[in-house]
């Protein structure tokens, strides 16, 4: 240990003292916004299930386009294993939190009170390694985070394009089908005039049967013919209705009616996203306010530790100790949120959207029943409205 005739040791002290009273007000702060505000915990709940709702609502609504049930799927399993590391990471800010209060931090008071400065120094620099480890997850949760939303925001405009392509081959195909009745008029006008002349060339031949005995073989073929062309004729309704039914069917030409509420509830995801971020942001803002408050006396093990210095450092380990349960209480609830959402929520992508009409409007209609019970969502609100109206 280093000598500075004590007035180092006082001028340590002194700093300490003030970056105590700081560190200690802004942990504070942190602390009942991590506990108390709807942008953190308490939001944590109506975020996650708003966002599995949305996720279920637009893969509910992209049945008949299966290029876009494919990427939908993929987001939504993306978002699934984030919210499933969300929680590992919180179960480990738990169990970190409670290693250092129940362990590590005793140890270090132990060292300190009995004089063991380099027994203090490990166990320092194992809280250090610790708390790293967690900041640097904190920090990489919060890069999957926004690549998540990156992706959603591409699938976006990828449902944005195919909503307009779908639009354009809707009105090509309503042009092709009035180009196809246009012709069925014709053809139907067409066989009326065949079935007038053919009327008025039997009734010239009743008339006229003793005189044209010598052409009874070539009416006998004409009427052969006429024939051939009036049972040819009864199947053609029913070929140009298949025509059309074929053209109109819903696989072949689905609505996009639906893929405007799909953009709507991508658009509500990224937005919880970013909330979600933040949350993780502030998580992380908290651990290296934690981090300072935990060291904030290290300094005076370098030099020689007299009872005021022993005193102060013992005390900061004590107020360290309760940020460190309340910051593990706090996560261990955020914790339970994100495991509820993991079991259930995603069950839907087991299955394909249902083909079944009346099916589909019941499942439809209970998605949406789900999302305006909900607790109201400032940041959502207003978008949430429109989707629910």
């Amino acid at each position: 240990m280093m000598e500075d005739g004590g007035g180092g040791s006082e001028r340590i002290l002194h700093l300490q003292v003030f970056n105590k009273n700081t560190m200690a007000k802004n942990t504070d702060m942190m602390l009942r916004d991590l506990t108390n505000s709807p942008e953190f915990v308490e939001e944590l709940l109506p975020a996650a299930e708003r966002t599995a709702l949305l996720y279920h609502l637009s893969y509910l609504c992209l049945g008949n386009f299966p290029k876009l049930e494919r990427i939908l799927r993929q987001r939504a399993v993306e978002n699934q294993l984030l919210f499933v590391s969300s929680e590992a990471l919180l179960l480990k800010c738990v169990t970190t939190s409670e290693d250092l209060v129940s362990a590590l931090l005793p140890m270090l008071r132990l060292s300190v009170e009995n004089n063991q400065t380099i027994l203090a120094v490990k166990a320092l620099e194992k809280a250090k390694a610790w708390i790293t480890e967690i900041v640097d997850r904190v920090n990489a949760i919060i890069e999957r985070y926004e690549k998540h939303n990156y992706n959603v925001a591409s699938s976006t405009s990828d449902v944005i394009t195919e909503k307009a392509q779908t639009e354009k081959e809707k009105v090509e195909t309503s042009s092709e089908i009035k180009s196809l009745g246009d012709i069925v008029d014709k053809f139907q006008d067409d066989l009326k005039k065949i079935f007038q002349e053919i009327g008025e060339t039997e009734t010239k031949i009743q008339e006229k049967n003793a005189e044209l005995q010598k052409h009874v073989s070539d009416i006998c073929r004409t009427s052969h013919g006429l024939g051939i062309l009036a049972a040819i004729v009864p199947f053609i309704g029913p070929l140009i209705k298949s025509i059309y039914d074929t053209a109109t069917a819903p696989g072949n030409i689905p609505d996009p009616v639906h893929l405007g509420e799909v953009q709507m509830c991508l658009s509500q995801i990224q937005k919880i996203l970013i909330q979600l971020q933040k949350f993780w942001m502030s998580v992380g803002e908290l651990l290296d306010s934690l981090k300072k408050k935990t060291f904030v006396g290290e300094d005076i093990l370098a030099i020689e530790m007299n009872e005021n210095t022993k005193s102060f450092f013992l005390k900061s380990i004590e107020i360290a100790e309760e940020y460190w349960k309340t910051f593990g209480q706090s996560c261990l609830k955020a914790k339970d949120i994100f495991s509820l959402q993991n079991k259930d929520a995603y069950k839907f992508l087991e299955s394909s959207p249902p083909v079944d009409p009346v099916e589909w409007k019941q499942e439809y209609e209970s998605i949406m029943e789900k999302l305006k019970n909900i607790s109201p969502n400032p940041l959502c609100e207003a978008n949430k409205a429109a989707i629910t109206e």
